[in-house]
């Protein structure tokens, strides 16, 4: 297969870059304090932040793509997207994560919207869309609970019909960056009577209803990025409802597929790498000694998995394409991106040696302001977000290969 762009695609990667290198602010090109950084996704915390410079950073990025279309450039114009081709969009995704360009709209375009444009009702679309697309909204996931992570269709958080309200009560945990969200998107138990798998709605809900109340986890990296959640005789209109009542674990398995294809993943990891390298040359110059033959091995290795990556990234992104969800695919992308944030976490740290465990950026012996010590320990959980490896090998082995249910 042929992946060299074609004369009007090289021309969309110009049209692209040019606008990286004219509009993406100062703020996020200087390395020292992208590296200090401790989330994924910077802009949705910026956009809020006390200090002005990283709003400005935030709302001028933000006009820059909107201009554009940019924000969700993989929507149909009829929705306020770009009406881009799958081929641009992999273009633009892959040099959005060369320049380390902040995403715009985070979960809103990258899973709820997608998943409105699929099952939701023709208000829902008119409502949410454009505030996505602004950048004016930005949506957090309620899925997980404790008794109901990896089982997620084990969920008790309950949505009783009362008129033309629901009236919810429960907990949810690991809701990513909710504490800056306006939105949620949450999982709910509407008929208790029938089957775990059915029985399940997905709700959208306000984040200022009364009721709503969201408490801080802090990871062992000792950052705060994830929350737990509670819902506490939450009201909740009926109209809110995506798709069928009852049918939302259909809706939700859509909207994992979109969340697990990850197109941008491969480049962002091959980023890593080149980091490393960079970092590693520098040293070998200044102490007269090259890395161990093992380690340059391993580095080496790591360099040719996220060509792997991008390739599955490729095979999705054609699916899509054809006007089909990837299913399986999405699953075997997102296990292999995650597992190998985590191999690639560990050869950071053995080309840096002892001093990489340091996470205090200002201390002087602490390499990339922290960043490999900080990355060694935020990998840990991706190969539990967004269904762990264990549930990412049943889905390839059940629908993917059509292996018999254990």
């Amino acid at each position: 297969m042929d992946w060299d762009d074609n004369a009007e695609e090289a021309a969309f990667r110009s049209e692209v870059r040019t606008l990286i290198g004219r509009r993406l602010p100062t703020y996020y090109r200087d390395r020292s304090v992208q590296l200090r950084r401790r989330t994924h996704r910077p802009w949705q915390g910026d956009r809020i932040a006390l200090e002005p410079e990283r709003q400005e950073a935030a709302h001028a990025w933000r006009e820059a793509l909107v201009e554009r279309g940019w924000v969700a450039p993989h929507w149909p114009a009829e929705y306020g997207g770009a009406g881009l081709t799958v081929r641009e969009q992999f273009i633009l995704n892959q040099e959005m994560a060369l320049a380390d360009a902040p995403d715009i709209g985070g979960l809103g375009t990258q899973m709820i919207g997608p998943t409105l444009i699929v099952h939701g009702s023709d208000e829902q679309k008119r409502r949410h869309l454009p505030e996505v697309l602004a950048g004016r909204v930005i949506w957090g996931q309620g899925y997980s609970e404790p008794g109901a992570g990896s089982d997620l269709a084990s969920l008790q958080t309950r949505a009783v019909r009362d008129g033309d309200e629901y009236v919810v009560n429960g907990q949810k945990i690991w809701t990513t960056l909710a504490h800056q969200a306006d939105w949620l998107f949450v999982l709910t138990r509407t008929d208790t009577d029938a089957p775990k798998h059915r029985g399940i709605s997905l709700l959208l809900m306000d984040r200022a209803t009364p009721g709503i109340s969201i408490r801080p986890l802090v990871n062992m990296a000792d950052h705060h990025i994830f929350n737990e959640v509670f819902f506490e005789d939450v009201r909740v209109p009926a109209e809110n409802v995506v798709g069928e009542e009852n049918r939302g674990w259909y809706v939700a398995m859509t909207l994992l597929d979109f969340e697990r294809s990850n197109v941008a993943g491969g480049v962002r990891a091959k980023a890593q790498i080149r980091l490393i390298l960079d970092e590693a040359r520098g040293r070998e110059q200044a102490s007269g000694r090259r890395l161990a033959l093992p380690v340059r091995g391993l580095l080496a290795d790591r360099y040719i998995d996220t060509e792997v990556v991008q390739q599955l990234s490729a095979r999705i992104a054609s699916i899509q394409a054809r006007g089909l969800v990837p299913n399986y695919e999405a699953s075997m992308g997102k296990l292999f991106a995650s597992e190998l944030s985590q191999k690639i976490a560990i050869a950071m740290a053995k080309a840096l040696g002892l001093y990489s465990q340091l996470t205090d950026a200002d201390e002087p012996r602490t390499p990339l302001h922290g960043y490999v010590g900080y990355q060694y320990m935020e990998s840990v959980s991706s190969t539990i977000r967004g269904g762990t490896s264990e549930i990412q090998r049943n889905v390839i082995a059940t629908r993917g290969l059509g292996l018999p249910r254990s």
